[in-house]
This record gives structure tokens, sequence and C-alpha cells, in this order.
């Protein structure tokens, strides 16, 4: 098997040099270049399994090159020298489709694990990185054509990317499937929920902490941000990190390093990040909830995963699936589905999304008889416009408003609940609450 080919661009014979020996010492075969022109020309003379490239140029800058690359050797991976602490620079790079990005002064250690990951992304070729995972997407329709599409792109590099939508279409099923389709799918891939981690504990959660550094820190922890080296972190609810986390974490993003609670140097980390919400971040951004750097640093690439309501003719696809796993669930039993029952569901205009069609199909097979699911299994919500609330007619005579409220909020809880599987952090994100005021709730009102 042939020796990989690099293609190095840099204007400093020094630094040609040491990049050099360093990929030699890797086994593999590297051509240089000392400027765009000559650099244009090698590219377009031989094929290469990477390029590494400084942004200063005399006749240009390593942004022409990822542009280069990108039309006419898009499945070259391209990793960018970006001067020390220039990260808008590095951004500009990354939302061109450069790989990866490393600053000056080099870390030779770094620049040898970005060598790696990008020498494997070749190996594993656009088109086998995307076949294995994406048979746990489901639906044939054009808005998921789309998405598949744009998990191969940016599964191609190492950008940050912001996942949004709504509650329930699948947000980290995206974010695994991007995990898996990349260069880091051999690494761990770690999903951490914003929402449900106590504000107090948040730091020593992502952090991790040392021995002694506060009360009940008994022993040295890895926090969540160290346990995804080498692999993915991914940040669900990224709209619920509190504004002091977000400065940490933005230094995490922009220096790639971590300091545990207590701990007085900072340790280097590999790792990509992915983030989601359900929330307008550009909003939050707008209402001073929400850093406005951190929003550009996560947002180098955005994905939006398409409600179910946007694509219903792959809910027969999506209905089918189901069954086979619900039947397999009560005992590999037979399931089907009327086409009554299908029509009905084909129509249904699903506000909880694709979570809430197997909370619908998982009730319904619990239901149904024979284990044939019929219109009546299926217990279908009228639909209620989203500027309306279910308040009723009238209050009954001798009932106060109070318990009339009281029965309505109890609804609108137990819905949310149904809708979500009672998962109280995703019922909470649902009703636009936070978890301690939703847990606060359902004690008040004494619901099951």
């Amino acid at each position: 098997m042939p020796a990989p080919r690099a293609l190095i661009v840099d204007d400093e014979p020094d630094i040609r040099e040491l990049l050099g020996i360093t990929l030699e010492r890797m086994n593999i075969d590297v051509v240089t270049a000392s400027d765009l022109a000559s650099a244009t020309r090698e590219l377009r003379a031989g094929s290469f399994d990477l390029c590494l490239t400084d942004m200063k140029l005399p006749d240009g800058d390593g942004l022409d090159v990822v542009e280069w690359i990108q039309a006419h050797r898009p499945h070259t991976p391209v990793a960018v020298i970006t001067a020390h602490g220039n990260v808008e620079t590095a951004v500009r790079a990354l939302k061109l489709g450069a790989f990866d990005f490393i600053s000056k002064p080099l870390d030779l250690k770094a620049l040898r694990k970005l060598i790696s990951a990008t020498l494997k992304l070749s190996e594993g070729g656009a088109e086998n990185t995307s076949q294995l995972p994406q048979v746990r997407l489901l639906g044939r329709s054009p808005a998921m054509e789309r998405l598949r599409e744009m998990i191969d792109r940016v599964a191609r590099s190492q950008a940050p990317v912001h996942i949004y939508g709504e509650s329930g279409t699948g947000k980290e099923l995206v974010a695994h499937l991007i995990h898996d389709a990349g260069a880091r799918r051999d690494g761990p891939f770690v999903p951490v929920n914003c929402g449900a981690i106590p504000s107090e504990l948040m730091e020593s959660e992502l952090f991790g902490h040392k021995k002694g550094s506060f009360t009940g820190a008994v022993s040295d922890k890895q926090g969540l941000i160290q346990a995804a080296e080498g692999g993915t972190l991914f940040l669900d609810e990224i709209a619920d990190l509190p504004l002091h986390m977000q400065v940490k974490l933005l230094r995490v993003i922009q220096e790639k390093c971590v300091r545990p609670v207590g701990e007085s140097r900072e340790t280097p980390v590999d790792i990509r990040v992915l983030s989601a919400t359900h929330k307008n971040l550009a909003a939050l951004v707008a209402e001073g909830k929400f850093r406005e750097d951190l929003f550009y640093r996560v947002n180098v690439i955005e994905i939006r995963v398409p409600p179910l309501r946007e694509r219903l003719d792959d809910i027969p696809d999506l209905v089918a699936a189901a069954m086979k796993r619900l039947g397999r669930q009560i005992g590999n039993r037979a399931l089907r589905v009327t086409p009554e029952a299908m029509a009905a569901l084909s129509a249904y205009h699903f506000p909880g999304n694709v979570r809430e069609l197997e909370n619908v199909l998982e009730r319904a097979a619990t239901l149904c008889t024979g284990g044939v699911i019929d219109v009546g299994d299926l217990q279908l919500r009228p639909k209620v416009a989203a500027t309306e609330l279910p308040i009723p007619g009238s209050v009954a005579p001798g009932e106060r408003l109070g318990d009339a409220l009281e029965d309505i909020e109890r609804d609108a809880i137990v819905r949310a609940l149904e809708q979500t599987r009672y998962n109280k952090t995703k019922a909470a994100q649902l009703l636009g609450m936070s978890f301690r005021s939703l847990r606060y709730r359902i004690k008040k009102l004494g619901i099951e």
C-alpha cells in the first residue's frame, strides 16, 4: 500500500523543514510549496491525502488554498496554520471547508494528532464514511435527503456544528451520525444535557476537579470535556448553559485546553464540539442571555433538523421501524397498523415530532387487540393553535379561578410528560420553563 502524500504550503523554509521532518517520521511522503501559485500547481499535478497550509503567503493566503481545494479537490482534507490567538481567521477557514486549524508556535504533539485524524478521514473515503450510520436516519423525503447530505459534508470537518430544531426531532441522533461518519468515529461520543446539570455542579461536571478543591471533593474527578478526549463532546440544550460557564466553554473551544477546579495548570484537550438546542440562540444573544462570541464559535456550521410535519411522507417508514422494535419488546409479537390508522397518523400535526410518534405507537401497541392498531388505539389529540390555550368555556358555579387555572396547568404538564416519555428535563423544555420550576409544579399539583 503506497504511503500517504501530504502537501505543505509555507513561505518560511524552517517551518517547511520542521513540518516535513514531522510528517516523514509518520511515514508520509511530503511535497512542499512556498506560495499559492506553486501550491495550486502541485495540486493540479497530483493527488494528496492532506494539505497543511500557513495563513500568510507571499501571493495570497491560506484561505485561497482552502477555497481552491474545495472547488477542485473537495475530498482532500486541508488544515490551516494560524497566528496564536487569531481565532477569527481560523473560524473563517472552517466555514470555507477547512478540516481543522493549529496555532503557532506549533505544538508537535497536537500536530501529530491532527495529521492522524486527517489521514483517518482520507482512508475512510467520502463514500465509506457515510454508509454505515445513515441506516439509522429513517425517511426518504427531500428534507431528509438534504439532512443526510449536510451530515456527510460536516463530518469531513472538525468545525463546531450547531444543530437546531424543535423538541423531539432527533438532534442528538444527528450529532451521533456526524461523529460516526467523521475522523473521530473511533473516539468517545460524550453527550451532556446542559439543562439537567445544577448550575452549582456544572463546572465540576464539565471540567473535573482536584481532590480537596471544595467541600465534598474527596478524590480527583475527570470532567466530561476530558472524557471526550479524541472524540466528540455534544452539548445538548446549550442555551441553558449559565453565563459564567459560557465564558469557560469559550476558552475551551478557542485555546483547546481545560483547567479542572482546583488545578493551577491547563491541560490540552483534543475534542470536537457539537451543540444543539430547540431555542433561538440568535434571539437569546439579542436579549443578553447568551454570549455573542460563544454563539459565533459554536455556530460555525449550522444544521436544521426538520419537524415531522415537514416530512409527513416519512411516517410509513418510521411506523414500520417502530412496529418491528415494539414487536421485539413484547416478545416477538407481530404488529400492524390498519390503513385507516396510517391515514390518521399521516394527517396528524405531531407537535412533539418523532418522539411523540413513538409515544403514540408504543401506547397503541399496548392498547390494541390482536396486534392490529386501529384509529381508536392511537388516541391522537385534537390540534390546538400555537397561540390558543386550552381554557375551559366557563368556570363552574362555585369553582374558584385559581382551581380552574391549576386544572389547565396540570393538563398541560401531563401532556408534556406524555410527549417526552416522562422525561422531566425534556418536558420542561417543551413547556418553556426550567427543570426546577417543573419539578416544583409537579409536586404542588400532586401529579403522579
